[in-house]
């Protein structure tokens, strides 16, 4: 069942979900979604030095983003073709009885700008900042900044609570992360 305008300022003033900064429910709330804003940290890739990504040599992974910090009103070009991770503002503390769709903004979209490229589910349990799959699929550079609104968390009641929620995992690899982390596949068996 998919969380209600209501229910959504419920679970968030309850504690339920944990969200810090709070939200401003009259700019950032919808029927039943909650808009989430681009944080302040960037990470790019260095395609000009690396040949190749192969995810079953981790040595390929190093040194295959660096991170970018802009500062509030400043702006991050993403140019086109580009593809980048960047994170929320919003730190998250999902409980283990709910999971979240996240979704891009229609107004983003129709810029060319899409929000994830695959990690679209925010597991039960999840803690940290999410982490954003930008990729600007126009042909035109997009000035993103820090604090806009980028995307949108969809908050949907699991049947039960989840025996092994996100942070509870050993394989949790992005556990209370506060900035986009590079791919840790290289640590998967």
């Amino acid at each position: 069942m998919i969380l209600s305008d209501r229910d959504i300022k419920k679970a968030i003033r309850s504690g339920k979900v944990k969200i810090v900064p709070k939200p401003n429910f009259e700019e950032q709330l919808g029927s039943c979604k909650l808009d989430l804003r681009l944080g302040n940290v960037y990470r790019v890739f260095n395609h000009s030095k690396t040949p190749y990504i192969d995810p079953k040599d981790p040595s390929t992974l190093i040194d295959l983003t660096h991170e970018v910090r802009v500062k509030n009103g400043e702006a991050f070009t993403i140019h086109s073709g580009e593809f980048i991770l960047a994170v929320t503002r919003e730190y998250i503390e999902m409980p283990a009885d709910l999971t979240g769709e996240l979704e891009g903004r229609s107004s983003i979209g129709r810029m060319g700008v899409v929000v994830h490229s695959t990690a679209a589910n925010i597991d039960a349990g999840f803690r940290g900042h999410i982490t954003l799959e930008l990729a600007n699929m126009g042909r035109i550079p997009v000035m993103l900044y820090p604090g806009m609104r980028i995307c949108s968390i969809v908050f949907e009641e699991l049947t039960s609570p989840a025996q092994m929620p996100y942070y509870k995992r050993k394989t949790a690899k992005y556990i209370g992360q506060r900035k986009p982390l590079p791919s840790k596949i290289g640590m998967e068996r």
